[in-house]
């Protein structure tokens, strides 16, 4: 059994895996594959967590499995008025939650072998005496089966050059004799090492490849291998992680290098891992890493650390402009009592001062008919008509947060209330009902009641920043579901 090993006041303290952390499962790559060595022993949720990875296979299958019906069979209303869904609260009362690590950075990349191999963290730039200890006493067998002439590692640094996490692995090579070690500060003091063990198994993920041009132009050609609602969110992520600076790359024979999970009746299909790479050298110009989350809607990050999901949770539709923000809005005025005929003339008349309400929400602007998606996995609290709302949509995420859909038009004909969605599904369709002047999506973002401004640059949640105890997760998953480094 893998133990995790923690230094407390210069003590080392063994540990059982299954207490600690639940290890990281198995990956596999063309003709190679890779496993947790505890995998056998994981639960449920860890399987979900810990990607596995089959060779490349064409896929074929289109079938939407955005959503998942707990009423099936059973009759069940069209929408519901719980009032608490609507109960407005100050704004005031939420301030954006500043406990993520807004300073989170990741390097990334392929340190030539030497005979200081122990040497390793401080070479990286970790200015941390008492780890580079710990690392130097764990890591003598580790290097004794080294394969290569580099060690492939990620390293997290977050504000003020803190250490975060550090991954290592050993060799370019990925197969059965792979092994990656993370190491990560622990709560109670000294450090954390998990070691994950890999080998040849069956494998769920597959890895497929797709051009890079017909992700951003042609996506009807990608849902012949992708699962519809993925589709959306596959081009979403490489529109984010694009580099600027190259705008020829679609005109090139670039392709996107994807780690998927098609899904099953227990889980939801998913994105684990994007790379946009050249084929011919296998250099990679930009990645991504999805990071699964307990307690709060998983998320997107790049293989910089760099957190992306902000603008998933900004663009449920492809609109033509925002025509409103959040803020206050004018409403009309009241016309002015005429003047009486023997009034004097010079009597100074009262201007009507201008009223204004309070509009919380962000008005996208766009043609009737066009689909609205989910913005992040989440179920179905109420569908139905409410008032200024008009045809109204709303969804609870994990964490307290609620997404509202208004002025619809109409609704996906097979989504009901108490349908768990899953992220890009098509929930409804842009219309004008309601208090509307126009066709146009309403949209909210909403944290325990209370209205959150999405574009705020000073409101930062939990949901767009890397939190503490995540980094080892991302780390490791970048040597695991990511293209080797070069050295």
């Amino acid at each position: 059994m893998n133990h995790f090993k923690l230094l407390t006041r210069g003590k080392l303290i063994f540990v059982s895996a299954s207490f600690c952390i639940s290890l990281f499962a198995a990956v596999q790559f063309p003709n190679l594959g890779l496993i947790g060595e505890s995998q056998a022993q994981t639960s449920k949720t860890a399987e979900k967590k810990a990607p596995q990875i089959r060779q490349k296979a064409t896929i074929s299958s289109n079938k939407s499995v955005g959503f998942k019906d707990p009423t099936a069979g059973k009759s069940s209303k069209s929408n519901s008025l719980n009032p608490e869904l609507f109960k407005r609260k100050d704004a005031n009362e939420f301030v954006g939650d500043t406990a993520g690590n807004l300073d989170y950075r990741v390097q990334r990349g392929c340190y030539r072998r030497s005979f200081s191999e122990s040497n390793l963290p401080a070479n990286l730039g970790i200015d941390n005496p008492q780890f580079s200890e710990f690392f130097k006493n764990q890591t003598s067998s580790f290097f004794d089966r080294m394969r290569g002439n580099c060690i492939p590692y990620a390293l997290a640094l977050g504000s003020r050059n803190r250490f975060d996490s550090l991954s290592i692995m050993n060799g370019q090579t990925q197969d059965g004799k792979t092994e990656i070690w993370t190491f990560t500060p622990s709560s109670a003091g000294g450090f954390l090492v998990q070691q994950d063990y890999l080998r040849d198994e069956s494998k769920r993920y597959t890895e497929i490849e797709l051009s890079l041009r017909d992700i951003l132009y042609d996506p009807r050609k990608v849902g012949d291998k992708l699962p519809v609602e993925l589709v959306w969110e596959l081009n979403s992520l490489i529109k984010q992680i694009y580099p600027e600076d190259s705008n020829s790359l679609e005109n090139t024979n670039s392709v996107v290098r994807l780690l998927v999970d098609f899904g099953d009746r227990d889980h939801w299909a998913q994105i684990w891992a994007a790379e946009i790479l050249d084929p011919s050298n296998k250099e990679v110009f930009a990645s991504a890493f999805w990071l699964e989350r307990d307690d709060i809607p998983g998320g997107f990050f790049t293989g910089s650390g760099e957190a992306i999901e902000r603008a998933f949770w900004t663009n449920p539709l492809s609109y033509r402009r925002i025509s409103r923000g959040v803020g206050n809005v004018p409403v009309s005025r009241k016309k002015p009592t005429k003047i009486a005929a023997n009034t004097n003339a010079t009597t100074p008349v009262a201007v009507p001062q201008q009223r204004y309400r309070a509009h919380m929400g962000i008005d996208y602007a766009a043609p009737i008919g066009t689909p609205v998606f989910s913005v992040a996995n989440g179920k179905v609290v109420h569908l139905g008509f409410n008032g200024a709302f008009g045809n109204l949509i709303i969804l609870e995420h994990d964490g307290g947060y609620r997404t509202y859909y208004a002025h619809l038009s109409n609704y996906n004909v097979e989504l009901d209330l108490g349908n768990e969605v899953r992220r890009g599904l098509e929930i409804g369709y842009v219309g004008s009902t309601g208090r509307s002047t126009g066709p146009h999506l309403h949209f909210e973002l909403r944290k325990d009641g209370v209205y959150v401004d999405p574009y705020s640059p000073r409101m930062q949640l939990d949901l767009w920043s890397m939190r503490d105890n995540e980094s080892g997760q991302l780390t490791r998953e970048i040597l695991l579901l990511g293209s080797p480094p070069k050295l």
